[in-house]
């Protein structure tokens, strides 16, 4: 097999440790270390229920003739769920 045919990034992608921080003006504040720590105790699966609640919430809403308050609660999935997309990365991954 030639040294064309090895993907150089392979061993490197395996491993568990952090990724350096290369420079003192990447590494992240306490504010931020203090958010993700006391974040990744909330379980990943609230923030699920909640954009599932929230759509319902809309649905219910919007059949109720409250299209305006549906529009506002109907926009909160994303968010949630982008937000539980975070925690579960923070828990699986760690803070650097």
């Amino acid at each position: 097999m030639s040294n064309l045919d090895v993907n150089p990034a392979d061993e490197a992608s395996l491993s568990d440790a952090p990724a350096p921080v290369v420079r003192p003006e990447h590494a992240e504040a306490t504010t931020a270390r203090l958010i993700e720590q006391q974040t990744a105790k909330i379980p990943s699966h609230w923030f699920l229920i909640a954009a599932l609640g929230a759509m319902g919430t809309s649905l219910v809403l919007e059949l109720s003739g409250r299209s305006r308050a549906s529009q506002f609660v109907g926009r909160w999935p994303a968010p949630l769920l982008i937000m539980g997309m975070y925690n579960k990365l923070i828990k699986t991954l760690g803070t650097r």
